[in-house]
Protein backbone atom coordinates (compact mmCIF):
# COMPACT_ATOMS: atom_id res chain seq x y z
CA UNK A 1 0.00 0.00 0.00
CA UNK A 2 1.08 3.60 -0.50
CA UNK A 3 -0.20 6.82 1.96
CA UNK A 4 0.07 9.86 -0.10
CA UNK A 5 -0.52 13.33 1.01
CA UNK A 6 -2.32 16.59 -0.79
CA UNK A 7 -3.03 19.94 0.57
CA UNK A 8 -6.06 21.73 0.47
CA UNK A 9 -6.46 24.40 -1.89
CA UNK A 10 -5.64 28.29 -0.67
CA UNK A 11 -8.75 29.74 -2.01
CA UNK A 12 -12.33 27.56 -2.36
CA UNK A 13 -11.59 27.36 -5.94
CA UNK A 14 -8.79 25.85 -7.80
CA UNK A 15 -7.15 22.48 -8.13
CA UNK A 16 -5.82 20.81 -4.63
CA UNK A 17 -1.88 20.55 -4.96
CA UNK A 18 -0.52 17.07 -4.24
CA UNK A 19 3.09 16.42 -2.21
CA UNK A 20 6.00 16.31 -3.68
CA UNK A 21 5.96 12.58 -3.53
CA UNK A 22 1.98 13.04 -4.98
CA UNK A 23 3.49 14.41 -7.90
CA UNK A 24 6.13 12.32 -8.27
CA UNK A 25 3.84 9.21 -8.43
CA UNK A 26 1.33 11.06 -10.59
CA UNK A 27 3.90 11.42 -13.24
CA UNK A 28 4.31 7.46 -13.41
CA UNK A 29 0.82 6.69 -13.56
CA UNK A 30 0.33 8.98 -16.49
CA UNK A 31 -1.48 11.58 -14.47
CA UNK A 32 -3.86 9.03 -13.60
CA UNK A 33 -3.98 10.58 -10.06
CA UNK A 34 -4.93 13.84 -10.88
CA UNK A 35 -7.68 12.40 -12.71
CA UNK A 36 -9.00 10.51 -10.47
CA UNK A 37 -9.14 13.18 -7.67
CA UNK A 38 -10.62 15.37 -10.37
CA UNK A 39 -13.49 12.60 -10.63
CA UNK A 40 -13.95 12.25 -6.62
CA UNK A 41 -15.65 15.38 -6.44
CA UNK A 42 -14.41 18.49 -4.38
CA UNK A 43 -11.00 18.78 -2.33
CA UNK A 44 -9.98 16.25 0.25
CA UNK A 45 -10.87 18.01 3.92
CA UNK A 46 -8.34 17.56 6.53
CA UNK A 47 -8.18 14.19 7.59
CA UNK A 48 -10.27 12.38 5.10
CA UNK A 49 -9.13 10.00 2.16
CA UNK A 50 -9.92 8.92 -1.21
CA UNK A 51 -8.89 4.98 -1.95
CA UNK A 52 -7.86 4.26 -5.20
CA UNK A 53 -7.10 0.27 -6.59
CA UNK A 54 -5.17 -0.76 -9.32
CA UNK A 55 -3.48 2.34 -10.28
CA UNK A 56 0.77 0.74 -10.08
CA UNK A 57 1.71 -2.32 -9.99
CA UNK A 58 4.09 -2.17 -7.13
CA UNK A 59 1.01 0.05 -4.79
CA UNK A 60 -2.17 -2.33 -5.97
CA UNK A 61 -3.63 0.15 -3.09
CA UNK A 62 -3.17 3.62 -2.73
CA UNK A 63 -4.29 6.03 -0.25
CA UNK A 64 -4.84 9.67 -0.65
CA UNK A 65 -5.18 12.01 2.47
CA UNK A 66 -5.91 15.07 3.02
CA UNK A 67 -3.38 17.22 4.62
CA UNK A 68 -4.86 20.55 4.91
CA UNK A 69 -3.24 24.40 4.55
CA UNK A 70 0.17 23.97 2.55
CA UNK A 71 1.41 26.38 4.76
CA UNK A 72 0.36 25.55 8.12
CA UNK A 73 3.01 26.37 11.04
CA UNK A 74 2.67 27.45 14.68
CA UNK A 75 -0.88 28.27 16.20
CA UNK A 76 -0.47 30.34 18.69
CA UNK A 77 -4.31 30.08 19.70
CA UNK A 78 -3.55 25.80 20.14
CA UNK A 79 -0.51 26.82 21.35
CA UNK A 80 0.94 23.73 18.73
CA UNK A 81 2.29 23.20 15.48
CA UNK A 82 -0.81 22.87 13.24
CA UNK A 83 1.61 21.70 10.05
CA UNK A 84 2.80 18.81 12.15
CA UNK A 85 -0.09 17.90 13.48
CA UNK A 86 -2.42 17.85 10.65
CA UNK A 87 0.31 15.51 8.82
CA UNK A 88 0.39 12.82 11.71
CA UNK A 89 -3.87 12.75 11.95
CA UNK A 90 -3.70 11.93 7.67
CA UNK A 91 -1.15 9.74 8.29
CA UNK A 92 -2.49 7.61 10.96
CA UNK A 93 -6.08 7.92 8.86
CA UNK A 94 -4.59 6.69 5.83
CA UNK A 95 -2.35 3.61 7.34
CA UNK A 96 -5.47 2.23 9.09
CA UNK A 97 -7.51 2.26 5.64
CA UNK A 98 -4.28 0.08 4.68
CA UNK A 99 -4.55 -2.26 7.49
CA UNK A 100 -8.35 -2.60 6.99
CA UNK A 101 -7.39 -4.22 3.92
CA UNK A 102 -5.32 -6.61 5.70
CA UNK A 103 -1.69 -5.14 3.43
CA UNK A 104 1.39 -6.60 5.38
CA UNK A 105 3.32 -3.24 4.35
CA UNK A 106 2.72 0.42 3.41
CA UNK A 107 4.92 3.18 2.12
CA UNK A 108 4.26 6.19 3.61
CA UNK A 109 4.31 10.02 2.04
CA UNK A 110 7.20 12.18 4.39
CA UNK A 111 4.13 15.23 3.47
CA UNK A 112 7.56 17.41 4.17
CA UNK A 113 8.14 16.52 7.48
CA UNK A 114 9.02 12.80 7.55
CA UNK A 115 9.06 12.79 11.77
CA UNK A 116 5.50 13.69 11.95
CA UNK A 117 4.73 10.93 9.26
CA UNK A 118 6.50 8.39 11.43
CA UNK A 119 4.47 9.22 14.55
CA UNK A 120 1.44 9.50 12.70
CA UNK A 121 2.11 5.83 11.11
CA UNK A 122 3.35 4.11 14.25
CA UNK A 123 1.34 5.74 17.24
CA UNK A 124 -1.46 5.59 14.74
CA UNK A 125 -1.32 1.79 13.93
CA UNK A 126 -0.82 0.91 17.64
CA UNK A 127 -3.69 -1.49 19.50
CA UNK A 128 -3.03 -3.32 22.35
CA UNK A 129 -4.41 -7.27 21.32
CA UNK A 130 -1.53 -9.03 23.34
CA UNK A 131 -4.66 -11.12 24.84
CA UNK A 132 -6.77 -11.79 21.74
CA UNK A 133 -6.82 -14.62 19.47
CA UNK A 134 -8.20 -12.72 16.74
CA UNK A 135 -5.41 -9.78 16.29
CA UNK A 136 -5.75 -7.00 14.21
CA UNK A 137 -3.42 -8.03 11.17
CA UNK A 138 0.25 -6.29 11.85
CA UNK A 139 1.17 -3.52 9.24
CA UNK A 140 4.94 -2.40 8.99
CA UNK A 141 4.86 1.18 7.77
CA UNK A 142 7.92 2.50 5.54
CA UNK A 143 9.35 5.86 4.18
CA UNK A 144 8.53 6.15 1.00
CA UNK A 145 11.68 7.13 -1.25
CA UNK A 146 14.50 8.00 0.49
CA UNK A 147 15.29 11.88 1.58
CA UNK A 148 14.26 12.03 4.78
CA UNK A 149 15.72 8.82 6.42
CA UNK A 150 17.25 10.20 9.27
CA UNK A 151 14.24 12.38 9.89
CA UNK A 152 11.69 9.41 9.47
CA UNK A 153 13.54 6.88 11.88
CA UNK A 154 13.34 9.40 14.99
CA UNK A 155 10.17 9.87 14.32
CA UNK A 156 9.72 5.94 14.29
CA UNK A 157 11.77 5.56 17.90
CA UNK A 158 9.70 8.88 19.19
CA UNK A 159 6.38 6.95 18.78
CA UNK A 160 7.36 3.56 19.70
CA UNK A 161 8.47 5.35 23.43
CA UNK A 162 4.83 6.17 23.09
CA UNK A 163 3.78 2.91 22.09
CA UNK A 164 5.45 1.36 25.21
CA UNK A 165 3.92 3.58 27.63
CA UNK A 166 0.87 2.96 25.83
CA UNK A 167 1.45 -0.83 26.24
CA UNK A 168 2.26 -0.93 29.99
CA UNK A 169 -0.83 1.37 30.75
CA UNK A 170 -3.56 -0.80 29.16
CA UNK A 171 -2.24 -4.63 30.19
CA UNK A 172 -4.19 -5.64 32.65
CA UNK A 173 -3.30 -4.71 36.64
CA UNK A 174 -2.44 -9.26 36.77
CA UNK A 175 -0.06 -8.92 33.65
CA UNK A 176 1.94 -5.51 35.02
CA UNK A 177 2.30 -5.90 38.72
CA UNK A 178 5.17 -3.92 40.76
CA UNK A 179 7.50 -6.55 39.65
CA UNK A 180 6.94 -7.27 36.43
CA UNK A 181 6.87 -3.24 35.41
CA UNK A 182 10.61 -3.27 36.53
CA UNK A 183 11.31 -6.23 34.81
CA UNK A 184 9.75 -5.28 31.27
CA UNK A 185 11.68 -1.77 31.61
CA UNK A 186 14.98 -3.66 32.69
CA UNK A 187 14.56 -6.13 29.72
CA UNK A 188 14.12 -2.62 27.05
CA UNK A 189 17.50 -1.04 28.59
CA UNK A 190 19.40 -4.53 28.57
CA UNK A 191 21.31 -3.97 25.00
CA UNK A 192 22.52 -0.09 25.86
CA UNK A 193 25.94 -0.38 27.74
CA UNK A 194 25.63 2.84 29.24
CA UNK A 195 22.28 1.97 31.19
CA UNK A 196 22.43 0.66 34.47
CA UNK A 197 18.70 -0.58 36.25
CA UNK A 198 18.49 -0.89 39.66
CA UNK A 199 15.33 -2.96 41.14
CA UNK A 200 14.94 -2.04 44.75
CA UNK A 201 12.56 -4.38 47.04
CA UNK A 202 10.99 -3.75 50.59
CA UNK A 203 14.14 -4.39 52.40
CA UNK A 204 15.47 -1.48 50.81
CA UNK A 205 12.81 0.89 50.90
CA UNK A 206 12.20 0.40 54.48
CA UNK A 207 16.21 0.92 54.97
CA UNK A 208 15.41 4.42 52.93
CA UNK A 209 12.86 4.96 55.35
CA UNK A 210 10.57 5.90 52.55
CA UNK A 211 7.21 5.41 54.86
CA UNK A 212 4.33 7.41 52.93
CA UNK A 213 5.25 4.81 50.20
CA UNK A 214 5.29 1.54 52.38
CA UNK A 215 2.24 2.72 54.22
CA UNK A 216 0.55 2.72 50.82
CA UNK A 217 1.98 -0.69 49.95
CA UNK A 218 1.26 -2.92 52.62
CA UNK A 219 -2.14 -2.66 51.76
CA UNK A 220 -1.50 -4.87 48.96
CA UNK A 221 -0.11 -8.34 48.55
CA UNK A 222 1.76 -7.82 46.21
CA UNK A 223 5.39 -6.20 47.24
CA UNK A 224 6.57 -2.71 46.65
CA UNK A 225 9.41 -1.92 43.93
CA UNK A 226 11.23 0.87 43.78
CA UNK A 227 12.24 1.05 40.56
CA UNK A 228 15.72 3.21 39.65
CA UNK A 229 17.78 3.82 35.94
CA UNK A 230 20.93 5.69 35.57
CA UNK A 231 21.00 6.82 31.68
CA UNK A 232 24.30 7.92 31.35
CA UNK A 233 24.32 9.73 27.90
CA UNK A 234 26.41 12.60 28.90
CA UNK A 235 29.79 13.91 27.95
CA UNK A 236 30.95 13.42 31.81
CA UNK A 237 28.92 11.07 33.89
CA UNK A 238 29.55 13.15 36.89
CA UNK A 239 27.17 15.72 34.81
CA UNK A 240 24.44 17.20 36.93
CA UNK A 241 21.66 15.14 35.44
CA UNK A 242 18.10 15.30 34.51
CA UNK A 243 15.88 13.41 37.44
CA UNK A 244 12.10 12.08 35.93
CA UNK A 245 10.62 10.83 38.82
CA UNK A 246 7.08 8.75 37.68
CA UNK A 247 4.29 7.63 39.76
CA UNK A 248 3.62 3.55 39.57
CA UNK A 249 0.30 2.61 41.70
CA UNK A 250 0.08 -0.55 39.05
CA UNK A 251 -3.56 -0.72 40.40
CA UNK A 252 -5.34 1.98 42.56
CA UNK A 253 -8.36 0.86 44.02
CA UNK A 254 -8.70 3.75 46.27
CA UNK A 255 -7.51 1.59 49.45
CA UNK A 256 -10.26 1.91 52.45
CA UNK A 257 -11.88 4.96 50.70
CA UNK A 258 -12.57 2.74 48.06
CA UNK A 259 -13.32 4.19 44.54
CA UNK A 260 -16.62 3.38 43.01
CA UNK A 261 -16.53 0.05 40.64
CA UNK A 262 -17.70 1.53 37.46
CA UNK A 263 -14.58 2.44 35.61
CA UNK A 264 -12.29 1.28 38.38
CA UNK A 265 -10.62 -1.28 35.51
CA UNK A 266 -8.99 1.70 33.96
CA UNK A 267 -7.46 2.23 37.62
CA UNK A 268 -4.59 -0.42 36.02
CA UNK A 269 -3.08 2.94 33.95
CA UNK A 270 -2.50 4.42 37.49
CA UNK A 271 1.22 3.76 36.64
CA UNK A 272 1.08 6.18 33.75
CA UNK A 273 3.52 8.69 35.35
CA UNK A 274 5.94 5.37 35.08
CA UNK A 275 5.25 4.20 32.25
CA UNK A 276 5.82 7.90 30.74
CA UNK A 277 9.19 8.99 32.56
CA UNK A 278 9.92 4.82 31.61
CA UNK A 279 9.05 4.75 28.33
CA UNK A 280 10.89 8.58 27.72
CA UNK A 281 14.46 7.36 29.33
CA UNK A 282 14.25 4.09 27.00
CA UNK A 283 13.33 6.59 23.97
CA UNK A 284 16.45 8.68 24.89
CA UNK A 285 18.73 5.30 25.19
CA UNK A 286 17.09 4.83 21.48
CA UNK A 287 18.13 8.39 20.53
CA UNK A 288 21.85 8.13 22.00
CA UNK A 289 20.79 11.68 23.69
CA UNK A 290 24.09 13.13 25.03
CA UNK A 291 22.84 13.91 28.67
CA UNK A 292 22.39 11.93 31.66
CA UNK A 293 18.74 11.22 33.36
CA UNK A 294 17.92 9.45 36.23
CA UNK A 295 14.48 7.84 36.58
CA UNK A 296 12.88 7.04 40.05
CA UNK A 297 9.52 4.71 40.21
CA UNK A 298 7.49 4.43 43.10
CA UNK A 299 5.56 0.66 42.60
CA UNK A 300 2.98 -0.58 44.22
CA UNK A 301 -1.11 -1.33 44.29
CA UNK A 302 -3.46 0.31 46.24
CA UNK A 303 -5.48 -2.27 47.94
CA UNK A 304 -8.19 -2.49 50.96
CA UNK A 305 -6.60 -5.00 52.95
CA UNK A 306 -6.86 -5.26 57.35
CA UNK A 307 -3.31 -3.80 56.67
CA UNK A 308 -4.22 -0.91 54.41
CA UNK A 309 -4.03 2.74 55.70
CA UNK A 310 -7.21 3.88 57.43
CA UNK A 311 -8.43 7.23 57.26
CA UNK A 312 -6.92 9.59 59.84
CA UNK A 313 -3.78 7.36 60.19
CA UNK A 314 -0.18 9.68 60.29
CA UNK A 315 2.83 8.43 58.82
CA UNK A 316 6.00 9.49 58.55
CA UNK A 317 7.59 10.59 54.95
CA UNK A 318 11.54 9.85 54.26
CA UNK A 319 12.48 13.46 55.21
CA UNK A 320 10.54 13.81 58.96
CA UNK A 321 7.14 15.31 57.65
CA UNK A 322 4.57 13.58 59.35
CA UNK A 323 1.24 13.19 56.98
CA UNK A 324 -2.35 12.37 58.06
CA UNK A 325 -4.07 9.93 55.54
CA UNK A 326 -7.51 11.94 55.67
CA UNK A 327 -8.02 9.79 52.26
CA UNK A 328 -6.45 6.46 51.18
CA UNK A 329 -7.82 7.11 47.66
CA UNK A 330 -4.88 10.40 47.63
CA UNK A 331 -2.06 8.19 47.12
CA UNK A 332 0.09 8.68 44.51
CA UNK A 333 1.49 11.80 46.42
CA UNK A 334 2.42 9.68 49.46
CA UNK A 335 4.18 7.63 46.77
CA UNK A 336 6.02 10.86 45.10
CA UNK A 337 6.51 12.59 48.74
CA UNK A 338 9.74 9.70 49.21
CA UNK A 339 10.54 9.53 46.26
CA UNK A 340 10.46 13.16 45.20
CA UNK A 341 12.78 13.69 48.38
CA UNK A 342 15.19 11.00 47.66
CA UNK A 343 15.77 12.30 43.77
CA UNK A 344 17.61 15.16 45.93
CA UNK A 345 20.60 13.00 46.35
CA UNK A 346 21.43 13.49 43.03
CA UNK A 347 22.63 16.88 42.18
CA UNK A 348 20.10 17.48 39.82
CA UNK A 349 20.10 20.11 36.85
CA UNK A 350 16.20 19.62 36.96
CA UNK A 351 13.36 17.16 38.73
CA UNK A 352 10.45 16.54 36.52
CA UNK A 353 8.02 13.92 38.20
CA UNK A 354 4.71 12.43 36.50
CA UNK A 355 1.33 11.39 37.95
CA UNK A 356 -2.22 10.58 37.12
CA UNK A 357 -2.92 12.46 40.06
CA UNK A 358 -5.84 14.00 40.53
CA UNK A 359 -10.02 13.59 38.95
CA UNK A 360 -9.75 17.28 39.53
CA UNK A 361 -6.93 17.75 36.58
CA UNK A 362 -9.38 16.22 34.72
CA UNK A 363 -12.46 18.42 35.40
CA UNK A 364 -9.66 21.47 35.04
CA UNK A 365 -8.19 20.60 31.24
CA UNK A 366 -10.13 17.53 30.40
CA UNK A 367 -7.78 15.86 27.97
CA UNK A 368 -6.48 19.30 25.94
CA UNK A 369 -2.69 18.94 27.74
CA UNK A 370 -1.22 17.65 30.72
CA UNK A 371 -1.39 20.06 33.95
CA UNK A 372 2.27 21.34 34.60
CA UNK A 373 3.02 22.83 38.62
CA UNK A 374 6.54 24.25 38.59
CA UNK A 375 8.65 26.84 40.79
CA UNK A 376 11.17 27.64 37.46
CA UNK A 377 10.27 29.48 34.50
CA UNK A 378 13.42 28.03 32.64
CA UNK A 379 11.85 24.73 33.00
CA UNK A 380 8.07 25.64 32.03
CA UNK A 381 9.68 27.31 28.80
CA UNK A 382 11.19 24.28 27.77
CA UNK A 383 8.52 22.23 28.50
CA UNK A 384 6.07 24.30 26.72
CA UNK A 385 8.48 24.73 23.45
CA UNK A 386 8.64 20.98 23.48
CA UNK A 387 4.97 20.48 23.45
CA UNK A 388 4.70 22.87 20.74
CA UNK A 389 6.45 20.58 18.57
CA UNK A 390 5.18 17.48 19.79
CA UNK A 391 1.35 18.51 19.96
CA UNK A 392 1.46 17.08 23.03
CA UNK A 393 0.23 20.17 25.01
CA UNK A 394 1.45 21.16 28.82
CA UNK A 395 -0.48 24.18 30.43
CA UNK A 396 0.97 25.86 33.43
CA UNK A 397 -0.79 25.38 36.62
CA UNK A 398 -0.81 27.95 40.05
CA UNK A 399 1.59 26.64 43.29
CA UNK A 400 0.29 29.53 45.49
CA UNK A 401 0.96 30.14 48.92
CA UNK A 402 -3.21 29.98 48.90
CA UNK A 403 -3.01 26.43 48.08
CA UNK A 404 0.10 25.26 50.84
CA UNK A 405 -1.86 26.80 53.78
CA UNK A 406 -4.71 24.05 52.77
CA UNK A 407 -2.88 21.11 53.12
CA UNK A 408 -0.83 22.59 56.18
CA UNK A 409 -3.66 23.52 58.11
CA UNK A 410 -3.64 19.43 59.45
CA UNK A 411 -5.02 18.58 63.44
CA UNK A 412 -2.52 15.49 63.91
CA UNK A 413 0.32 16.16 61.95
CA UNK A 414 2.72 18.07 59.81
CA UNK A 415 0.25 17.68 56.85
CA UNK A 416 -2.67 16.78 55.32
CA UNK A 417 -2.53 14.74 52.42
CA UNK A 418 -6.18 16.41 51.02
CA UNK A 419 -6.86 20.05 50.98
CA UNK A 420 -9.42 21.05 53.92
CA UNK A 421 -11.86 22.57 51.38
CA UNK A 422 -12.35 18.87 49.61
CA UNK A 423 -12.99 19.49 46.31
CA UNK A 424 -11.75 23.22 45.63
CA UNK A 425 -8.50 23.18 43.32
CA UNK A 426 -7.84 19.87 44.25
CA UNK A 427 -5.23 19.32 41.36
CA UNK A 428 -3.63 22.67 43.51
CA UNK A 429 -3.73 20.82 46.58
CA UNK A 430 -1.92 18.21 45.28
CA UNK A 431 1.02 20.12 44.09
CA UNK A 432 1.21 22.19 47.17
CA UNK A 433 1.41 18.80 49.06
CA UNK A 434 4.07 17.63 46.36
CA UNK A 435 5.97 21.37 47.12
CA UNK A 436 6.68 20.37 50.38
CA UNK A 437 9.06 17.60 49.05
CA UNK A 438 11.50 19.79 47.25
CA UNK A 439 14.24 22.04 47.93
CA UNK A 440 15.12 21.97 44.66
CA UNK A 441 15.33 25.03 42.46
CA UNK A 442 14.41 23.50 38.64
CA UNK A 443 11.18 20.98 40.09
CA UNK A 444 7.78 20.42 37.55
CA UNK A 445 4.48 18.52 38.36
CA UNK A 446 3.05 16.88 35.48
CA UNK A 447 -0.59 15.67 36.24
CA UNK A 448 -1.45 13.59 33.42
CA UNK A 449 -4.46 12.27 34.94
CA UNK A 450 -6.46 14.16 32.34
CA UNK A 451 -3.89 12.83 29.44
CA UNK A 452 -4.40 9.35 30.57
CA UNK A 453 -6.61 7.67 28.29
CA UNK A 454 -8.12 8.63 24.62
CA UNK A 455 -11.59 7.97 23.64
CA UNK A 456 -11.68 9.98 20.19
CA UNK A 457 -9.96 13.46 20.93
CA UNK A 458 -6.43 13.00 19.48
CA UNK A 459 -7.28 11.49 15.90
CA UNK A 460 -4.10 9.33 15.41
CA UNK A 461 -4.80 7.19 18.37
CA UNK A 462 -7.01 4.94 18.92
CA UNK A 463 -9.70 4.70 21.82
CA UNK A 464 -7.39 3.28 24.77
CA UNK A 465 -4.36 4.40 27.41
CA UNK A 466 -2.62 7.13 25.73
CA UNK A 467 1.25 7.30 26.56
CA UNK A 468 0.96 10.76 26.91
CA UNK A 469 2.56 12.74 27.41
CA UNK A 470 5.61 10.92 26.64
CA UNK A 471 7.26 12.33 23.36
CA UNK A 472 6.65 16.01 25.19
CA UNK A 473 9.32 14.68 27.48
CA UNK A 474 11.63 13.47 25.19
CA UNK A 475 11.35 16.22 23.28
CA UNK A 476 11.93 18.32 26.66
CA UNK A 477 15.30 16.37 27.56
CA UNK A 478 16.71 16.20 23.31
CA UNK A 479 16.23 20.02 24.23
CA UNK A 480 17.79 20.23 27.33
CA UNK A 481 21.03 18.12 26.41
CA UNK A 482 21.14 20.65 23.33
CA UNK A 483 21.15 23.48 25.86
CA UNK A 484 24.63 21.65 27.76
CA UNK A 485 26.11 21.42 24.22
CA UNK A 486 26.59 24.90 23.46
Amino acid sequence: GLVLGIYSSEKDEGAAQLTSAGDAFDKLVSGKLRELLSICGPPLKKGKTHIFHGLHQDFPSVVVVGLGKKNAGVNDQENWNEGKENIRAAVAAGCRQIQDLEIPCVEVDPCGDAQSAAEGAVLGLHEYNELKQKKKPVVTPQLHGSAESEAWQKGVTYAEGQNLARYLMEAPANYITPIKFAERIEQKLRSFSNVKVHIRPESWIVTQQMGAFLSVAKGSAEPPIFLEIHYLGGANTNDSPLVFVGKGVTFDSGGISLKPSSGMDAMRADMGGAATVCSAIVTAAALNLPLNIIGLAPLCENMPSGKANKPGDVVRARNGKTIQVDNTDAEGRLLLADALCYAHNFNARAIVNAATLTGAMDVALGSAATGVFTNSSWLWTHLYEASILTGDRVWRMPLFEHYTKQVTDCPLADLSNIGKYSRAGGACTAAAFLKEFVTASHWAHLDIAGVMSNKDEVPYLRKGMAGRPTRTLVEFAARLSQDSHN
